[in-house]
Parts: C-alpha cells; structure tokens; sequence
C-alpha cells in the first residue's frame, strides 16, 4: 500500500475526528513533509484541503438526505462548531447548510467523490544515501503548488537571464533547485539559487538560505526535465517507504548534472530527499 492509499484510508476511516497534518502524516508512519509531497504530486490535492472537501461532501449528502440536527452534523464531520461549519460549507458551495437540507439534492454542487488510488505498478528508483555539507544558496523564490509547476521554467529564465550572474561569491558547480516544506494547503515556495562562499552585498530581488548539514536519500533523474514528475510519484510513493528511514521536514534539493542543457531539457538532475537523523531531527 501506497503512502497515499494509507492517507485516504486514514482520512475516510477517521472523519468525525479533528484530523490535521501532523495527525494523518504519523498514522502513516511518516513525516508531514513526505505526506504533503506524496499525496500532492500523486494527487494534485493538497492533503487538508482534500480532506475538507471530502467532509464537507458527505456533510452535505447527508444535509440533503434529510439530516436535521446541523450541529450534530457539523461534529460529525470534524468541525468544532455550527459556525465554523456554515462558513466552511457555504465557501465550498455557496449555500448553506440549511439551504442544501431544503433543497433536497446535491446536484449541480462542487462535490468531492473518494480518490481510488493504486500506485503499485510504478517502478521505484533506487536511492544512494550522501551526506551533504552546510550550504549557503542565493536565489529567486516563488509561490508554487503541486498544479502550478509549469510556472517553474519561466522562474529558472527569469533567474539565470537576469539575476545569475550578478550574484558575487558563486561556487563553481551548477545551479540547485530548492523546493520548500509545503504547508497545510498544499502551497510552497520553489526557489531557483546557485550556492555561494559568503553573503555580501545582497540583492532586494534575491532571497538568502543556509542548509543544514544531513543526510539525503539521493535519485537520477535522467530523463527529460518535463517528466521529473513521474520521478518524485515514484520517489514518494513508492521508494521512500522502502528505505526505513523518515523524511525531515526540510527543504528537497535539485542538483542539476554537469551535463544538464537549459536549452533543451536534457542532460538530467538529481534530487537529494532530506532525511532525519537517528534522534529525530
């Protein structure tokens, strides 16, 4: 079973509980950060805003069914209160509870059906494990999501066009992707950097960053730069839960080969996975 299938199972067996990122990710046996990038780039849903809609779904298949007691089923669907619920509802809807029960239907609302997921046929890379120093990276940073990486080439152009070059201190290696810890909804910054010496005369435009020394599960990406999606499916989904070993919530790092070609996409990367030490962090 997928990390993903674990997720869902959780997230439906568990509905009219106060279920949260942290809550679903230890029931799967891993870290918030691997959950949030297993089930995004499987699913392109961020984990709590799937779960939302999907609560809110039955909430109102029930509603509509003929359930009355809108506070019981507020409670029963993880919502605290009736008002937290109603505000919920209506901004997934744009109808209240009590609009949804009178009208008797669901139809035409924007409701959630249950994802069947089976990701077992992927083939899994394997990692190497490498220890990687402290770096320090220069680099431009955006908002992402997992539906919106179309938007990171442009960034890359932007970034080497305009700003590489202009940035002092440069190590002589090729330039590093960086993809942040998402958040609850699924947002993260992507951030396009080259690493430096020293931070000296900083750019208002660029942003500053020091990682830390760890461990890192390491795969090839040897194909295309547009399917480096299919990698990470494999990569979370499947490889990671092999390896024992729990993802740290810290940022996953993109080496670009020596041999990458902007122009064309080829020449292949690496994508370095942090992973927690034996005490935790």
């Amino acid at each position: 079973m997928s990390i993903v299938d674990r997720a869902l199972w959780v997230m439906e067996r568990n509905s009219e509980h106060a279920l949260g990122l942290n809550n679903i990710a230890d029931a799967c046996g891993v870290s918030r950060s691997h959950l949030a990038n297993a089930f995004g780039t499987a699913t392109g849903w961020p984990v709590m805003r799937y779960l939302r809609a999907r609560r809110l779904t039955e909430a109102a298949g029930r509603l509509a069914g003929g359930a009355s007691d809108i506070l019981t089923i507020a409670l029963e669907h993880g919502y605290g209160s009736h008002e937290a619920f109603t505000r919920a509802f209506r901004e997934q809807f744009n109808l209240s509870p009590e609009q949804v029960r009178d009208r008797g239907s669901v139809d035409g609302l924007a409701t959630t059906p249950p994802l069947q997921l089976r990701n077992g046929n992927v083939l899994s890379p394997s990692p190497q494990l490498k220890t990687l120093g402290a770096l320090k990276l220069v680099g431009l940073a955006a908002p992402c999501s997992f539906g919106e990486s179309i938007h990171i080439p442009a960034q890359w152009q932007r970034f080497m066009s305009t700003y590489s070059d202009t940035i002092p201190n440069k190590v002589k290696m090729p330039p590093i992707g960086m993809c942040e810890v998402p958040d609850d909804d699924g947002g993260f910054r992507y951030v396009c950097a080259v690493a430096v010496k020293a931070f000296e005369d900083r750019l208002p435009e660029l942003e500053y960053f020091e990682t830390e020394h760890r461990t890192y599960a390491v795969f090839a990406h040897n194909d295309h730069v547009s399917t480096i999606f299919d990698t990470y499916l494999a990569v979370w989904n499947e490889a990671l839960p092999r390896l024992a070993r729990k993802v740290a919530d810290s940022p996953v790092l993109e080496f670009h080969n020596s041999s990458f070609d902007p122009d064309t996409g080829f020449g292949g990367l690496e994508i370095y996975i942090p992973l927690q030490d034996h005490s935790g962090a």
